[in-house]
């Protein structure tokens, strides 16, 4: 079978974004409207994104092309380096080769600016005005808000409470890219006062963030809705991680064995995994595929594989995923961006298919395999790659039982430097373990809505 060379310029920087929709042996169940339940259309749509996002969103070409533009401005931090550490190898005293492709590079500190530009672009050419989105630790939000400004939108960023709280140099930064923070559930929609009715001291969601940013952006036609996970066209803007991975690997006459990455709603995983994936279906490679959520949001490993909305006030779409139910309300763990109750559909479709594997780690075990980390590395991860990072490690070291040598490859989605005091109070053992209970699971998933099979 012949292989699919991935298409990178003179500059390194991917020329086009894969779409894994292509390789699927079977297409993912449709996206199904939020009140009369058929499947959505175009138009349906149209309220919150603009067009040529939405064409991304049902597309079943392989690639798509990136706009000069957005090329242009990824040029400032891609492509993104794939380190070797030897260093942890050896602290290990492993026989396992481990990389990690480190997004911390980018002006933000992530890797959600490979879909915060590519949708301000967008958006800009469709003559958008305003875009309104959330955020959980505040990666989204920071990066929404540079992109806003470097295209010249408004940006409104609803924050989840307890990140609004826990992070206040994740808020400056988004308020230095000028746009504006509410913290969420706030008394500025429908959707966030229903919310304070029940709970004045309600902690909030990322379900309960979107509510309000969607309530805004349909109520405005000079606003558009951005989100930063989830949605197929933002997964396949984060591919141009594991396109670059890819000819980086050529580059060092390597090939993962193991390919993980930490997963909350799901472009961070596809970012690297997709183009791997893609070359698993196609019969071009054997990689095992290993997404890793907290044990405190387990989405693929206890949530239901059903149609659920998107947000807790039932404005979104109803999208087939894993899912801890809409209503679900995560305890306060430190890793903000993988506190989303649904996965991405895309991702949850290929676990379906046994196409990828997913596990869990508990707080204190993955700020543990941060510091390792970074006193090996260098480099302080973000609390969400440390999930990411504690894997890689547990890989490694059964590569050590079994006295093998494998290649494991995680992605780093970004440093953990506005996410200090997180460290601080693992430091002082101030930070608690979460096994979300199975009884809570069942209480959320109790509203799931009526869809017929």
């Amino acid at each position: 079978m012949s292989t699919v060379k991935y298409v990178l310029s003179e500059d390194r920087i991917p020329k086009v974004w894969y779409n894994i929709q292509a390789d699927l042996p079977e297409p993912a169940p449709p996206v199904l409207h939020p009140g009369t339940g058929p499947p959505i259309g175009p138009d349906d749509l149209a309220p919150l994104f603009p067009m040529q996002l939405i064409v991304q969103e049902v597309s079943t070409e392989k690639f798509i092309e990136i706009p000069d533009p957005v090329r242009d401005i990824y040029r400032q931090w891609r492509p993104t380096p794939l380190f070797r550490a030897r260093r942890l190898e050896k602290a290990l005293d492993t026989p396992a080769r481990i990389y990690y492709k480190f997004e911390g590079i980018s002006p933000v500190g992530s890797h959600k600016p490979n879909t915060a530009v590519a949708q301000a672009f967008y958006n800009k050419e469709e003559g958008v005005k305003r875009l309104a989105t959330e955020t959980g630790a505040g990666q989204w939000g920071s990066s929404l808000a540079m992109a806003c400004a470097f295209f010249g939108l408004d940006c409104d960023v609803f924050m989840v409470r307890v990140s609004y709280e826990q992070k206040p140099y994740r808020r400056g930064l988004i308020e230095a890219f000028g746009a504006s923070v509410t913290p969420s559930p706030s008394n500025k929609t429908n959707a966030g006062r229903a919310i304070l009715a029940q709970d004045p001291d309600s902690r909030g969601s990322l379900g309960i963030a979107i509510s309000e940013a969607v309530e805004v952006a349909a109520s405005d036609p000079n606003t558009k809705y951005s989100l930063g996970s989830v949605l197929n066209h933002v997964l396949l803007h984060q591919t141009v991680i594991g396109q670059e991975a890819l000819e980086q690997f050529e580059m060092a006459d390597d090939y993962p064995d193991v390919v993980i990455a930490c997963a909350g709603g799901g472009s961070n995983f596809a970012g690297l995994a997709f183009p791997f994936v893609g070359k698993n279906l196609r019969g071009e490679a054997g990689s095992r595929i290993v997404a890793v959520e907290p044990a405190a949001c387990p989405t693929l490993t206890k949530g239901t594989y059903a149609y659920d909305f998107g947000d807790t006030a039932h404005l979104t779409p109803m999208v087939k995923m894993h899912t801890l139910g809409s209503s679900f309300m995560p305890p306060a763990i430190h890793a903000g961006g993988l506190r989303y109750h649904g996965m991405a559909p895309l991702v949850s479709h290929l676990f379906e298919l046994g196409a990828i594997e997913a596990t869990t780690v508990h707080q204190t075990d993955a700020f543990a395999a941060g510091i390792q980390f970074a006193r090996a590395e260098g480099i302080i991860p973000a609390p969400e790659s440390n999930h990411a990072v504690a894997q890689a490690i547990t890989e490694a070291l059964k590569c050590k039982e079994e006295g093998v040598s494998r290649s494991i490859v995680f992605n780093l989605s970004g440093h953990g430097h506005f996410d200090m005091q997180a460290y601080m109070d693992y430091a002082q053992n101030k930070l608690k373990d979460y096994d979300y209970p199975v009884e809570a699971v069942e209480a959320a998933l109790a509203g799931l809505p009526n869809v017929d099979a």
